[in-house]
């Protein structure tokens, strides 16, 4: 059975940092795209980063979002097949339930929204002052 868990998420100051974990279970990520997503009230849900699977000991990282380029890192722990996302300068417009995301496709960049077969179930980071 495939899970993802997400993790970490709370409230946190403009300014501010979180990291995020996506633990799997099922399945190794050795062998998965994981992305990481989020959605705002009221708006689209929309990627946010992914990492490529493992070829070897090489891995290829990747952002969709312009915004958040230079202040989003993802990673992974192949040891404890977990994915995070390490969020740094959090503004205001940061503020969403983030999801990762597992996907079978990699074609050398970030898959689209729809090759994702496998998500978490969301949590929720609130940047407020």
């Amino acid at each position: 059975q495939v899970q993802l868990v997400e993790s970490g998420g709370g409230l946190v100051q403009p300014g501010g940092s979180l990291r995020l974990s996506c633990a799997a279970s099922g399945f190794s990520l050795d062998n998965y795209v994981i992305g990481w997503f989020r959605q705002a009230p009221g708006k689209e849900r929309e990627g946010v980063s992914c990492i490529s699977k493992s070829y070897g000991t090489t891995v290829y990282a990747g952002t969709y979002l312009d915004s958040v380029k230079g202040r989003f890192t993802i990673s992974k722990d192949s040891a404890k097949n977990t994915a995070y996302l390490q969020m740094n300068s959090l503004k205001l417009e940061d503020t969403a339930v983030y999801y990762c995301a597992a996907s079978r496709s990699w074609r050398g960049r970030c898959p689209d929204k729809a090759d994702y077969a496998y998500w978490g179930q969301g949590t929720q980071v609130t940047v407020s002052s």
